[in-house]
């Protein structure tokens, strides 16, 4: 059919920041190649690796060698740079229309991938997000006080900056290309807030979002990167970007790649 042809013809890149993540990254890449050859569209693995000590590096490369370096590519940076960087970075060598961002510890589970590029088809969505805090999402793994803390900083974050999506705090995102090639620029944010500032400037410069159940598992495997002192990060991100104009980014390209 024309639908089937044209989903052939737009190419779906994931950026997959890795630090440590040597026992996640099989995984995560056989699931992420199981779940988006069951969509038949075209796309790539980007495997951004920040010097990890743990041998990831070799993982990934051997994976390349498996499914190969036309599915698995990979850019290795000089050590740990952060997440924002990460995927800034991976934008300059990522070739789809569409960008697909998830964390590399298996917390976002790649089966809900299939909805996340039906809704996007069906409304024509700019964004669209996975929330834990809709009907049909949700965590498991956390203890209370780590729940309460999402919970917390998402209260946070919305009644600070207004509402531009149920989990605010969300990393699981589907982007049209345009999308982040016009925020991206901008951006003042690092660490946690960096995904919450893009979902802000997105609503802010007008584009349409869509929103998909999710739930969040916590890691299996390594040592959660989350610590203490990204609570205090995380409110002095939301009180800066409080005084930013969330408006100011880059003019529209004159065509987009994306419809």
């Amino acid at each position: 059919s024309l639908a089937s042809i044209f989903l052939r013809m737009v190419k779906y890149s994931v950026l997959l920041p890795t630090y440590n993540e040597r026992e996640n990254l099989p995984l995560i890449v056989y699931l992420l190649n199981r779940e988006l050859t069951k969509c038949q569209v075209d796309f790539e693995i980007l495997i951004i690796d920040d010097n990890s000590p743990d041998g990831t590096l070799a993982v990934a490369q051997k994976l390349q060698t498996v499914f190969g370096p036309e599915k698995i590519r990979i850019e290795s940076r000089p050590g740990k740079l952060g997440l924002g960087t990460a995927y800034i970075h991976g934008m300059r060598f990522a070739t789809g229309d569409f960008i697909i961002i998830l964390d590399a510890d298996l917390s976002h589970h790649p089966e809900a991938l299939p909805q996340f590029i039906g809704l996007q088809r069906a409304g024509n969505y700019d964004v669209v997000t996975g929330t834990r805090y809709m009907n049909g999402g949700g965590v498991w793994g956390w203890n209370m006080k780590r729940k309460l803390t999402s919970r917390v900083a998402n209260y946070i974050a919305s009644a600070t900056l207004g509402q531009a999506s149920t989990d605010m705090t969300g990393s699981y995102r589907l982007y049209k290309r345009a999308v982040l090639e016009r925020i991206l620029p901008s951006m003042v944010s690092k660490g946690y807030v960096f995904q919450m500032e893009i979902i802000m400037r997105a609503k802010a410069l007008g584009y349409r979002i869509g929103e998909v159940p999710i739930n969040f598992v916590d890691r299996v495997f390594g040592e959660s990167k989350f610590k203490l002192s990204e609570i205090t990060g995380y409110l002095r991100g939301v009180w800066m970007l409080f005084w930013t104009d969330m408006k100011k980014a880059s003019p529209l390209p004159t065509a987009t790649k994306a419809q």
